[in-house]
Order: structure tokens, then C-alpha cells, then sequence
């Protein structure tokens, strides 16, 4: 949890009130350019995230994963490197001066750690480079020019974030899962063509966009004023994406603690009786990426997602991609993911459910598809697809 500010972007400060995305701070981005604060008072930084369409780009960013797992493998018995050898040897070594030497002067135990070899950075530096914001003063547009000249319209993806928030508008940040999410979109794109989408918790709007470059419609839907604001910009400096495939990204308001859609017109990002009529006439994808953190959401989500499937005309496929994030609790002594547990349980029992109108089949979905967007793609990201299958 991190706080920035305007003063110490290079220095972050440690609070309990705020969360940070690390996407932000580590992607394949020159810099962040701040570009104006929001109706809170939060600072919005434009990135770029560049899209490997090409084969030679998918072919770098393919080898650097590659030689980065081929960096963090340790090898035991006899086919360990002679610079691990050397390191445990040198372990072995301070173990064998006793208990006494691993004391400092008030007694307390130090723990001999095993020396990170250059291997290991060498590594860190080829899997993602550093990058601190940098403040877009008026006027000093120009300063960029040449940066956004070398971002071609088909290869880049601009978005409008914030880079710390309270826990209530972590949907202003970029998170990882949107990222996998995004990916298995651009895989599978031929699948996704022409359809008509629903995003659940849109956030930013990253992953409605890069579907908008394929399917026919997408609703991507949050809550709160602000941050549909937000999205809404997002979709505007994609437009041209969008365009190219015909594509269409409505930003509305959902709020998954209410039973109906906001149909009051005077309501900004409210819902008319066509496009209800359209979503269930038409929708045959549902999507949400990185939205289960709190176990209360997680049940309205899912109380929205049953909801919704029993009043569309057809059968459709939800995804669902995720994080998991670990944290050592008090209450259990140990490392645990307690929002990711009770998905898992919320998850099974959607799947269990007798249901005359609806059948749900949950399978995961295999993380060995091309990446599209360079992240860095962790052992705790997961996809899921649920097929909601219409029975009567």
C-alpha cells in the first residue's frame, strides 16, 4: 500500500489507507505524464501500453520471458551452477561458526540469507525496467511530441489512470488481471467478433476497449461518477481502435448492490429501455477482471451475474480473471488469500447450483496463450470461463 505524491514521485511513501497497483511503476512505458487531477483531487497520469501484433514482437518479448524463467530455475544435486554451489558453500561455512555468530549485540537472532547473484538482477532488469512518473506541466506538450509520434494508432493503447487511491477507488488503477484478460481477448479475437459484451467493474476501461476492437458492442459498466468519467476519456483516446473493426464501447452505470439498471434519465451514464432490451436481446459474454478483494462485492457480484444470465435470450460465456494476493493474517498465523478462497467457494457454488432455467459449467482456462501486452504474467493470475447455458 503506497501513497504518491505530487512532491516525492520518485520516493513513495508507506500509508495504511491506499493501495497501489505495481503496473504502474513497472511497465515497458518511457514515463507516466500527469495530465490533470480529478474531481477528489487525485492526480490522473496518461500511459501508453503497447500491443505486440507483430511477430517480431512477440517473438522479443518471448525470449525475455524465456531466458528470465531459464535465470530463476535452480537446479539441485549435480547439475547445480557453480555460482550456487559457491553461495551455499559460503552458507555452510557461516552456519559452521556456531549458533553465537548469528546473534547481534542485543541478542537477536540474524538470519543468513543466501547472496543474490547477478544472474538474479540481470534477470529483474530483463523482465521489467523501473518507471517513475513525470509531471505534464501546461504547455510543455511539445516536450513528448516525439514520443507519441513513434505510438502508431493500430500498436498502443492510451489510458488515463490514477496510481494510488483508497481502497474504494481501486478501479481508477490498472491491475495486472485485466492485463491476462486483455491477452486471451487479442488470442481469441475470431471468437469474440461481432459479439455483444457486458464488463462488470470496467474500472478504467482497458479491457472493454481492447474488446471493442473486435466484438460489436460492449457495455462496460462501474460505478461512481468519477471514475465512469474516467473510462468514458479512456474509451474517447481509443476511439480510433474501435473504429477499425467497428466496434462500440458504451460506458453505463451498474451497481451491483442494486436489483435493477439506473433508468433515470437525468442520471449521468444511465440506461435507456433499447439498450436494456438490446444487452438482453444481444449479450452473449459477460467479463470481469480483477474485482475479487472483498467478500461482500464478490457476493454481489455473483448475485448480479445470476441475475442477469436468467433474463438474457441466449446462452453466454462468462470470464473471469483474477490475482491471487497473499497476506499473513493474526488469525491464522500463516500466509493466506482468504478473498481468493471464498471466490473459489462462491465460484463452486454457482457451479452446484439446481437451477431449471440455467446451467453453469466452470472450467479453468490454460495461461499458455500469447501475450499481447507486455506485464508480467505471475503464477498467481488466473482466467476462468463459466458457460451459462440456457435450458428451457
Amino acid at each position: 500500500m503506497v501513497d504518491v505524491t505530487e512532491k516525492e514521485m520518485d520516493n513513495p511513501t508507506f500509508r495504511s489507507d491506499t493501495v497501489l497497483s505495481d503496473v504502474h511503476l513497472h511497465c515497458p512505458n518511457k514515463r507516466h505524464l500527469m495530465v490533470r487531477l480529478n474531481a477528489v483531487g487525485q492526480p490522473v497520469f496518461l500511459s501508453y501500453f503497447k500491443l505486440l501484433w507483430n511477430t517480431e514482437d512477440l517473438a522479443s518479448e518471448k525470449h525475455v520471458r524465456e531466458a528470465t524463467t531459464e535465470e530463476h530455475q535452480y537446479r539441485s544435486g549435480d547439475e547445480l551452477c557453480d555460482k550456487d554451489r559457491n553461495n551455499l558453500k559460503t552458507e555452510r561455512e557461516l552456519n559452521s561458526e556456531g549458533v553465537e555468530a548469528l546473534l547481534d549485540d542485543d541478542g537477536d537472532l540474524e538470519v543468513v540469507r543466501r547472496p543474490r547473484s547477478a544472474s538474479d538482477l540481470e534477470a529483474e532488469d530483463l523482465l521489467r525496467d523501473k518507471v517513475y512518473p513525470v509531471i505534464l506541466m501546461k504547455g510543455k506538450e511539445d516536450a513528448f511530441e516525439d514520443e507519441e509520434q513513434e505510438c502508431t494508432c493500430s500498436d498502443v493503447v492510451k489510458i488515463e489512470h490514477t496510481m494510488a487511491t483508497p481502497l474504494e477507488d481501486v478501479g481508477k488503477q490498472v491491475w495486472r488481471a485485466a492485463f491476462l484478460l486483455a491477452d486471451y481477448i487479442l488470442f481469441k479475437r475470431d471468437m469474440f467478433r461481432c459479439c455483444s459484451v457486458l464488463e462488470l467493474g470496467g474500472g478504467t476501461g482497458i479491457t472493454s476497449i481492447i474488446m471493442g476492437t473486435v466484438a460489436k458492442r460492449v457495455y462496460c459498466t462501474d460505478v461512481g461518477e468519477d471514475l465512469l468519467a474516467m473510462c468514458e476519456q479512456n474509451v474517447a483516446l481509443n476511439k480510433h481502435l474501435m473504429e477499425l473493426g467497428r466496434g462500440e464501447v458504451k460506458v453505463k452505470e451498474l451497481d451491483w448492490l442494486k436489483d435493477e439498471f439506473c433508468t433515470d434519465p437525468e442520471a449521468p451514464y444511465s440506461w435507456s429501455e433499447e439498450e436494456i432490451a438490446d444487452l438482453q436481446d444481444q449479450c452473449t459474454v459477460i467479463m470481469a477482471a480483477d474485482v475479487f478483494y472483498d467478500d461482500d462485492l464478490t457476493d454481489a457480484l455473483f448475485r448480479t451475474l445470476y441475475r442477469i444470465t436468467h433474463n438474457l435470450r441466449n446462452s453466454c460465456t462468462i470470464y473471469l480473471a483474477l490475482e491471487k494476493r497473499l497476506n499473513f493474517t493474526l488469525r491464522h498465523m500463516d500466509v493466506t488469500c482468504e478473498a481468493y478462497s471464498h471466490f473459489r467457494n462462491t465460484l463452486n457454488d454457482l457451479e452446484n447450483l439446481q437451477d431449471r432455467k440455467r446451467k453453469y459449467t466452470v472450467e479453468p482456462i490454460k495461461l499458455d496463450f500469447c501475450q499481447f501486452l507486455v506485464y508480467e504474467r505471475t503464477e498467481q493470475l488466473e482466467l476462468w470461463k463459466i458457460i451459462a447455458e440456457q435450458l428451457t
